[in-house]
Parts: structure tokens; sequence; C-alpha cells
């Protein structure tokens, strides 16, 4: 779209493409490091809504523009406005926007090309898989301006050995992609030129198993990390026994016992 005289059309802050049932929602504020400003996570929050909802849709891909993944909540609007009730209500914000991820039907895959630094890394954790390029660097930093990353925590505790995320939230130093992967917030590791097409990979090959079996699995995934043994075992179980029942598992059974493949009904 051209602009006329004197006219500023702004891009948009949220890029959003789907083709194959994956859909990417790329961070597009490049010249803001992809900060989390408010308007950015009311439109992820919206479009992660709208996916959620969406039965068609089997993977997300959270991408960036520019050289960062993102660097956190977008200070200079955090400053801008002083009170404590601006600022709960920010934290508040992203801390659905985080939740509502975990809680998509869909996997939802990270794809890290640059620094990732508190909420930013914290949205790298609350994905359910991530991939970095050798160039990305993680850390949550907050503590280097007086401020414990208490919410990033959440899920770095999550992901992370306890010491591994106490280091990381006490010292606020960066950790390159390959200690991040070997600590357990990453899945991969590749050249920045292959990250684009390592992270498509993934996505295809999670789009072709049964969307039935995956919506019951991450539910049940998330689900039974809350609870003790016997009753994790027991709430898989019932599980299980739900997705035994499915259309898609009798079929995925009958397609491996007939040597062909299976053609999944998503229920």
């Amino acid at each position: 779209m051209s602009a006329k005289p004197g006219e500023v059309i702004s891009e948009p802050i949220l890029l959003r493409e789907g083709e194959d049932g994956i859909v990417t929602l790329t961070l597009n504020r490049p010249g803001q490091y992809n900060a989390l400003s408010r308007a950015l996570l009311s439109e992820l929050q919206t479009a992660l809504d709208e996916i959620g909802a969406d039965t068609s849709i089997r993977v997300v891909i959270i991408a960036a523009s520019g050289k960062a993944f993102c660097s956190g909540h977008d200070l200079k609007e955090m400053r801008s406005s002083e009170g404590k009730a601006f600022h709960q209500a920010l934290f508040d914000q992203c801390s659905k926007m985080m939740m509502t991820i975990n809680a998509l039907p869909q996997p939802v895959i990270a794809e890290v090309n640059g620094i990732a630094t508190a909420a930013g890394c914290q949205l790298v954790a609350s994905c359910d898989l991530a991939i970095a390029s050798k160039e990305a660097r993680f850390a949550v930093s907050g503590i280097n301006l007086g401020l414990f990353c208490s919410t990033p925590a959440v899920p770095l505790s999550r992901n992370l050995p306890r010491k591994a995320a106490m280091q990381m939230l006490l010292t606020g130093d960066f950790i390159s992609a390959i200690e991040a992967q070997a600590n357990g917030l990453i899945n991969e590791v590749v050249e920045a030129r292959e990250l684009k097409q390592a992270t498509w990979d993934l996505a295809c090959k999670i789009a072709t198993k049964s969307s039935h079996a995956i919506r019951l699995g991450k539910h049940m995934f998330y689900r039974q990390l809350a609870m003790d043994l016997s009753e994790a075992y027991a709430f898989a179980g019932e599980k299980i026994t739900c997705n035994m029942d499915s259309e898609d598992a009798r079929e995925g059974i009958d397609a491996f016992i007939e040597k062909r493949k299976p053609e999944w009904k998503g229920r």
C-alpha cells in the first residue's frame, strides 16, 4: 500500500501467515527489539484466542523480525506510567498470554533468531518447543535493573534445573544457545541460515500426526506435572483410555497393521 502525501502508514506489530495447517506469528517491532508492549501483548492474545478455536490449525510458530527475538517488556512504556495498578495490569496481561500458549490445543514452537531476554526468555520457555540459531542468546536480566524477573522465573524454573535457573535469575548473565539446549530451555540449535527451514520441518512433522491425540496429549502433559506420582498415573490412565477409544487411534492401529498411511479424522 502506498502512502498519500503527508500520510504515515504504520507497519503491523504482529504478522500472521498460514500454510498447510501451520500458522506463523511474527513479532514485528524490530526497531524496539520486538519488546512486548501492551499493544503487542494484546495482538498476541487475540491471535492465540482465534487460533485456539480453529480446529484446522495444527501447529503454531512464534518468530520475530529483525536481529532480536524479543527483548522483554517495553521499558520506556513501563516507565512512562507510574503506579502499581498500571504495572499489575501489565504483568497480568503478559501472564495471561503466556498461559494461553500453555493451554492452546495446538503445539507452539519458538523460532529464536537472536537475543531473548527477560519476558522474551519467558516467551521461549512458555512455548512447547523451541529451535534457536547459534547466534541466539538468553537472559533474565531484570536483576541488572534492580528488578528480579519473578514472572519469567515461573516457566524458566519449569524448564531448567533449579540451580541453572537461579544462576540466570541472580546474575542476569546471558547464556549461549548451546548452553540453553544443554539446560533444556530449547530443543535444537542450528545455523542461522537453517533456522526457518528447521522450524518449518519440525512443524510439518507434528502436523502429520493426529490432531485429536495431540490436543489430548498436550493437555494431559501439563496437567500431570502438578500432580504426585499416583495421581499423575491415574489421570494419564484415564486420558489414554479415552484416546484408545477415539476414531483416530483405531484408524492409526489399523493403518499400522495394514501397512498403510493413516487418514486422521481429528476425533
